[in-house]
C-alpha cells in the first residue's frame, strides 16, 4: 500500500510539474534586478534620443583607428529618404531600414515557418503580437549623432551572397551639418548567423559619445501550445549577474537600470523564444548600462549602451559589437559568448540535462533520425537505472504477493489503525518486506526524467523533425493521437502489475490517472510521447518478469 501511495504521489507531481510551467508564466517569482549607478555628465540636448539612460556615461577612453582605413564619403549621395536595404546570404534573408539602419525583417533559410510551410522562419518582421526588430545608434552629449532616427546614405539597396564570397559589408553614410561623419557597416558572413555591427566616427571637433543597440518585441498573445510552456522574453548575461530572465512583466513594472561594473565586463542582452533568439552582443572588455522600456502597447525593449570613447577632430574610431539571429544550437552559441548556450533553457536540472543532450546528439550521429535517437536515449537511460528500478520493483512484487495477507490483516483489526500497523509492521518484518523500498530508487530517477524532458522540449534539432510511418514531426502532437493513447495503455497495464490499493479512494484515482495523462499527452510534442511510451514499455516488461519470478518464488 506504502508503494502504491508512492506511486500516485510520483504520478501527481509529474502531472503538477507539467502544469507548474503554465503558472510559472503568469504568477511566478520574477528576478529583482540591481541596479548600480554609474558617472553621470548633464543632460544635453544632443542626447535627447528615446534611448533609455541616455545621459549617464560610463567612463572608458577607446584608443582610435587608423582613420586612412575608412572608405570615402565624397562619392556617396544625399539621403535619399526613407529606403530598405535587402540582403540575402547562404542562410538569411534580412531587410534594412536607412532610418537608423534598423534590422527590420529576418527570415532564417534554412528554418521553414512551420510544417506545413516551405516559407522560411520569420523571425523579425512579422505583424501585431509577432513584431521584433533590432535598433542601434550612437548619442553624444557633445554634438549630434546618428541615434536610429537619422536618415542614412546607402550606396545599394540589394545584396547577394555570390558564389565564391565569403562576406557582404554593407555600409550606411552620415553626415552632420558641421561636417562629423559616420559609416555605419554591416558585415554578413557564409553560413553564420552571426551579424557584425560598427560605427566609425570621423569628428570636425572632439566628440564624446557612446554606441547603443536594442531589441524591440512584441509580447505574443497566443500560445502556439496551451500544454507546453516555454519563455518568450528577454534575457541578459554578464560575469557579475550571470544568466538573469527580463520578462515583459517586469519590463511593464519597472524599467532595468544596470550597468556592469569595471571588474565584470563580459555579457549579453538578447530576447529569446521557443528555439530562437536575437542577441547583441558587445565588445568582451567593453563596459555596458543595460536597459528596459515599454514603448508602446504591447511592445518592449531591451537594450545596452556602451562605455563613452573620446575622439580628437580629424581622427577616427570605431565602435562594434555583434547581432546573433537564429536558432539556439548550444555548439554554435557557446563559440559565440560566454553563457549564451544557456539560451537552451533547461532550469535548475541543466547539470543533468547537458549530457543527455550529448547522449541524444550521439544516437543521432549514429541513426542520423531524431525518432530512433530519442529510442536510444531512453534505452541507454534505462541501463544506467536498472539496478534501481530492479530493487523498487523487486519490493512492489512482495508487497504485490503479500496482497492478500494484508487485506485479511484489515478484515481482521477493522477500524483498530493501531493494532493493523503493528501487525502489518510484525508481518514486513518477518517476510522482510521493506514497505519503503520502491520509494527512493523512484525518487532518484525522477530529475533525470525531468531534465530529458526539457532536452526533448527545449532542442531546435527536434524541430519539424520527422521519424517514421505518420510521425512526420517530432516537435508537434500526434496528428492520430495513436502514441497517447500507447502510452495511456502502458501506463494502466504499468498499475495493474502494482499492489493493488487498498483503499477504495486510491483505486479509482489510479484508474483514472492513465485517462487523465493520456489527454494531457494527446497535446505534447510527439517526441516527448515516444520518449515516455518507450520508457513505460522497457518499465512494465522489468516489472513483469521481476514479479513472475516473485510470485513463482524464485526470488525472495
Amino acid at each position: 500500500m506504502e508503494n502504491q501511495r508512492t506511486l500516485l504521489y510520483i504520478s501527481l507531481a509529474m502531472l503538477l510539474f507539467i502544469l507548474w510551467g503554465n503558472w510559472q508564466q503568469d504568477y511566478g517569482p520574477k528576478p529583482v534586478a540591481t541596479t548600480t549607478a554609474p558617472t553621470t555628465v548633464a543632460d544635453s540636448p544632443a542626447m535627447a534620443v528615446d534611448v533609455p539612460g541616455a545621459a549617464k556615461q560610463i567612463s572608458d577612453d577607446v584608443p582610435a583607428i587608423d582613420n586612412k582605413a575608412m572608405p570615402s564619403m565624397a562619392a556617396i549621395p544625399a539621403p535619399a529618404g526613407q529606403q530598405r536595404i535587402h540582403v540575402t546570404t547562404d542562410i538569411l534573408q534580412i531587410e534594412i531600414d536607412s532610418r537608423g539602419g534598423d534590422i527590420k525583417v529576418v527570415k532564417l533559410l534554412e528554418y521553414p515557418q512551420n510544417a506545413d510551410s516551405d516559407a522560411p522562419y520569420l523571425l523579425m518582421g512579422g505583424a501585431e503580437d509577432k513584431t521584433a526588430y533590432a535598433q542601434s545608434g550612437l548619442v553624444s552629449a557633445s554634438s549630434k549623432a546618428p541615434s536610429h532616427h537619422a536618415i542614412y546614405s546607402v550606396e545599394n539597396t540589394e545584396y547577394q551572397l555570390k558564389e565564391g564570397e565569403n562576406e557582404i559589408v554593407v555600409n550606411l553614410y552620415w553626415q552632420s551639418e558641421s561636417g562629423d561623419r559616420v559609416i555605419k557597416s554591416f558585415t554578413f558572413t557564409r553560413g553564420s548567423h552571426v551579424i557584425g555591427l560598427s560605427h566609425k566616427v570621423t569628428p570636425t571637433a572632439d566628440w564624446h559619445g557612446s554606441q547603443y543597440s536594442q531589441l524591440i518585441k512584441a509580447e505574443p498573445q497566443s500560445k502556439e501550445n496551451q500544454f507546453i510552456y516555454t519563455y518568450t522574453g528577454g534575457v541578459i548575461y554578464n560575469d557579475e549577474s550571470k544568466y538573469q530572465k527580463v520578462d515583459f512583466s517586469d519590463m511593464t513594472e519597472k524599467s532595468l537600470d544596470i550597468s556592469t561594473s569595471s571588474t565584470f565586463k563580459a555579457g549579453w542582452a538578447a530576447m529569446i523564444e521557443h528555439y530562437f533568439l536575437a542577441a547583441w552582443i558587445p565588445e568582451k572588455e567593453e563596459n555596458n548600462f543595460y536597459y528596459t522600456n515599454k514603448i508602446a502597447e504591447n511592445r518592449y525593449m531591451l537594450g545596452m549602451r556602451s562605455s563613452a570613447m573620446d575622439i580628437k577632430a580629424g581622427e577616427t574610431a570605431e565602435f562594434t559589437r555583434q547581432l546573433v539571429v537564429g536558432p539556439k544550437l548550444q555548439h554554435e552559441l557557446s563559440a559565440i559568448a560566454p553563457g549564451l548556450e544557456l539560451t537552451v533553457d533547461y532550469g535548475f536540472l541543466t547539470i543533468i540535462a547537458e549530457p543527455l543532450f550529448w547522449l541524444l546528439e550521439f544516437f543521432y550521429g549514429v541513426f542520423a533520425n531524431w525518432g530512433w535517437a530519442i529510442i536510444f536515449l531512453t534505452i541507454t537511460v534505462k541501463v544506467v537505472f536498472y539496478k534501481l528500478s530492479e530493487a523498487s520493483y523487486r519490493s512492489m512484487a512482495k508487497m504485490r504477493k503479500a496482497g492478500p495477507r494484508l487485506k485479511a490483516l484489515k478484515d481482521r483489526f477493522g477500524d483498530d489503525r493501531q493494532a493493523m500497523s503493528k501487525a502489518m509492521m510484525e508481518m514486513y518484518k518477518k517476510e522482510k518486506i521493506n514497505p519503503l523500498g520502491g520509494c527512493f530508487p523512484m525518487l532518484v530517477q525522477i530529475p533525470v526524467f525531468i531534465a530529458l524532458y526539457w532536452v526533448l522540449l527545449e532542442s531546435v534539432e527536434m524541430r519539424n523533425a520527422p521519424f517514421a510511418l505518420w510521425l512526420d514531426n517530432l516537435s508537434e502532437k500526434d496528428p492520430f493521437y495513436i502514441l497517447p493513447l500507447l502510452m495511456g495503455g502502458s501506463m494502466f497495464l504499468q498499475f495493474k502489475l502494482n499492489p493493488a490499493p487498498m483503499d477504495p479512494i486510491q483505486k479509482k484515482v489510479f484508474q483514472f490517472m492513465p485517462i487523465v495523462f493520456t489527454v494531457f499527452f494527446a497535446f505534447f510534442p510527439s517526441g516527448l510521447v515516444l520518449y515516455w511510451v518507450v520508457n513505460n514499455i522497457l518499465s512494465i516488461t522489468q516489472q513483469y518478469i521481476i514479479t513472475k519470478r516473485i510470485e513463482a518464488g524464485e526470488e525472495k
